[in-house]
């Protein structure tokens, strides 16, 4: 979809850390991340919401988020993983993504409010994005 980011990510014509580029979706380091390492997973199509996955569409989709969901933990080393997905409501970009965020005990992640942190630069994230690929 014209103007939509993640459109342009899967599309290769925005930057980003990918992770993962297989055909039922892409993986990319949120720029933004609560914590190091925070990956979003994207289908291919533009898709808004969950509900607009096609049924036969879910088990390739929701096989990488798992897939991710391991590899984010095993590659950086984390307790474990919070995974989560806005439909509408605090959806930042208006296509469907899940967000695979890497736990340890004692971060700090309390409910649902997310602080964010930064890259000190591009190494730093190609750092991440590579050992997560790697993981996979």
């Amino acid at each position: 979809m014209s103007g939509c980011v993640f459109c342009g990510i899967v599309a290769g014509e925005v930057a980003a850390f990918r992770v993962a580029d297989e055909p039922d979706g892409v993986a990319f380091l949120d720029t933004r991340p609560v914590f190091k390492g925070h990956v979003l997973v994207v289908p291919r199509t533009h898709l808004i919401t969950l509900a607009d996955l096609p049924a036969e569409a879910l088990a390739g989709y929701f096989g990488l988020v798992r897939r991710l969901a391991v590899a984010v933990e095993a590659g950086l080393g984390a307790g474990g993983t919070f995974v989560a997905m806005n439909n509408r409501v605090s959806q930042s970009v208006p296509h469907l993504h899940t967000h695979v965020v890497p736990r340890t005990k004692g971060d700090g992640l309390r409910g649902f409010f997310w602080p964010r942190t930064r890259y000190a630069d591009d190494t730093d994230a190609g750092t991440y994005a590579a050992r997560i690929t790697a993981a996979l």
